[in-house]
């Protein structure tokens, strides 16, 4: 933590997050336009920087704003370097040796989740008193750097093909995660961290109720079905059209009707995003209102500054 840092501190350039954001809109436009004018294969790590962190640091800069009690702008830093770094690689190991079954993005999913909580027990454990508030923002902070380091690695699968750089296909896979990271990563880990912050004891110290099982267990849900909706609204948009016999049986689809598949399989697959969306943040809407409702039942402290 700070050495200067007290309880009482608090950050008075609001507005940083949007501020950084815009800014560093207006840079990728203009990396991309000197690259694509330029052709300089040197920029493409630029883009792939700015591309991927822009939204995750702004993330970072919102809480960083935000931070109260003992909870130190150093930990919020710390937590999306900890959250990016050790999470992909932890990440990476844990799901080297999968295979394609029916139950990978589930599994998938329980990893991720499980690296990402480990990261923010370990980087909150110094956060004396915890609140649900502070585990929201510690835990956006994680989703955050783990949201940006795993975006730059899809960024550069995308930008390089055996033809060279695909500068198009880099961007697209920039500009879509990029959109969807405050709804995926970043809020799936603050639900968890404000559960799991909120259940603490006087003490501050961690207690593994059935509602942070239970919250675990709906964040991993919530990623195993945001990874797999590809698949299920190609099934949905078949299966709407009519086409469910004639492709299990014969593999293809009724003549005339690919194109109807295709616009409501996209239909269903924002549909199914933005559901999942509105369940998280419900989900951390009522974890946030629960514990301010119990910190109100709370009889006052009698020594301030110490948790009781």
């Amino acid at each position: 933590m700070d050495a200067n840092y007290s309880p009482t501190t608090r950050s008075h350039r609001h507005g940083w997050w949007w501020k950084a954001l815009l800014i560093g809109l207006a840079l990728w436009i203009a990396t991309i336009f000197v690259t694509a004018s330029t052709l300089n294969s040197n920029l493409i790590p630029t883009l792939i920087l700015l591309g991927s962190f822009l939204v995750p640091f702004s993330v970072v800069l919102f809480a960083v704003e935000r931070v109260t009690g003992n909870l130190a702008p150093t930990h919020v830093f710390l937590a999306f370097f900890a959250g990016g770094v050790v999470g992909v690689l932890a990440a990476s190991l844990l799901e080297a040796d999968l295979h394609v079954t029916t139950w990978i993005y589930l599994r998938v999913g329980l990893i991720e989740e499980a690296v990402k909580a480990v990261v923010l027990l370990v980087v909150g454990r110094s956060v004396v008193p915890k609140t649900a508030r502070q585990g929201a923002l510690l835990g956006a902070a994680v989703g955050a750097g783990f949201a940006a380091f795993e975006s730059a690695g899809y960024a550069f699968n995308a930008a390089v093909t055996s033809q060279g750089i695909d500068l198009a296909s880099m961007l697209q896979t920039e500009a879509m995660r990029s959109i969807l990271t405050p709804v995926c990563h970043v809020l799936w880990t603050a639900l968890l961290g404000a559960v799991i912050f909120g259940a603490t004891d006087r003490a501050a110290k961690y207690r593994f109720t059935g509602l942070v099982i239970v919250a675990f267990i709906a964040v991993v849900i919530l990623h195993a079905l945001w990874d797999s909706m590809g698949g299920i609204a190609a099934l949905l948009a078949v299966v709407v059209t009519g086409n469910a016999v004639p492709a299990l049986q014969y593999g293809f689809l009724r003549p005339g009707t690919s194109g109807e598949v295709s616009s409501l399989s996209s239909l269903f697959y924002f549909g199914g995003i933005l559901i999942i969306s509105v369940a998280g943040l419900g989900g951390l809407r009522l974890a946030l209102r629960r514990h301010n409702d119990a910190a109100r039942r709370l009889p006052p402290n009698p020594h301030p500054g110490r948790p009781i």
